[in-house]
């Protein structure tokens, strides 16, 4: 049975302003990360490219344990796949091809490289699908397979602990029956494995163009502009819009991401303004 989401009804019938705001959305999330396996839909249809993007800023300038987390990846190869590797410079002539100016300004004003990487990878999957993954993410050697014989969407849900300041395990979040008010319900931008021109990938996509081109520099969080929160805010609008409509899901759940990949701690770069967490809008 599903949960009813607690909001106003007048809310209930609007999914884009749930969508925007932090408490009703983090509720939806919650109630869509506990749903069973069965409740959503499979399209036994081949069609997310066996391509796996990944992203530095600067080719010139990897850190080496950087480079040994993307070069983790190269065993792939023998699964069939392709790999492909941009920098800011080839990011945005990718953009300029396949876009055009609008969204070469909105790349241009992402301040950081991880803004920068967010809006790319959003562009590069609207436009071509494939399987992208982080610069700190190390494959553990897994099959990847399963995440390609249908043409879903899939990305990682997330929960974090406001209380503690803190992450919630998947098994905890996700499949137990403790929960807390302070924790808040989201999903991932890494990874995220999708067909072409995906729905939920163009409505991120267009909110965060938009919010680029009519947010004052000093007010872009890099999380809700163009981080997870962008991606979590147009997933539960187009899931709830689908689920209004009578529409099956066409995106999934990762709920067992950490048996393929490992997100690496500590790296050289987390400490300094390369990572997003410490950088601040003066540097």
């Amino acid at each position: 049975m599903r949960e009813t989401l607690q909001a106003p009804g007048r809310l209930r019938s609007d999914p884009f302003r749930i969508a925007e705001d932090d408490t009703l959305r983090s509720q939806y999330m919650r109630r869509l990360i506990r749903e069973r396996p069965s409740d959503w839909a499979r399209q036994p249809v081949r069609v997310i490219p066996r391509v796996v993007i990944q992203f530095w800023h600067d080719v010139g300038d990897v850190p080496t344990d950087v480079r040994a987390c993307l070069d983790s990846w190269a065993p792939m190869a023998g699964q069939g796949f392709q790999r492909v590797f941009f920098d800011d410079r080839s990011a945005r002539r990718f953009i300029c091809k396949r876009f055009g100016p609008r969204h070469v300004a909105a790349f241009d004003l992402c301040h950081h490289p991880a803004m920068r990487c967010d809006f790319f990878r959003m562009c590069y999957l609207v436009a071509l699908g494939g399987f992208y993954v982080d610069a700190d993410e190390e494959y553990q050697g897994g099959d990847c397979e399963p995440l390609f014989g249908d043409d879903l969407l899939k990305i990682q849900p997330l929960c974090y602990d406001g209380s503690t300041d803190s992450m919630i395990d998947v098994n905890v979040f996700a499949q137990g029956d403790v929960w807390s008010p302070d924790w808040i319900y989201y999903v991932n931008n890494n990874p995220i494995i999708a067909p072409p021109g995906h729905p939920i990938l163009r409505l991120a996509l267009a909110r965060a163009t938009r919010m680029l081109m009519t947010q004052p520099v000093s007010r872009m969080d890099i999380q809700s502009t163009t981080g997870p929160g962008n991606l979590t805010a147009s997933l539960v609008a187009h899931s709830m819009s689908s689920e209004c409509a009578g529409a099956a899901r066409n995106f999934s759940l990762l709920t067992d991401w950490a048996s393929l990949s490992v997100s690496r701690w500590p790296l050289s770069y987390r400490t300094d303004a390369r990572n997003w967490r410490l950088w601040h809008p003066d540097q």
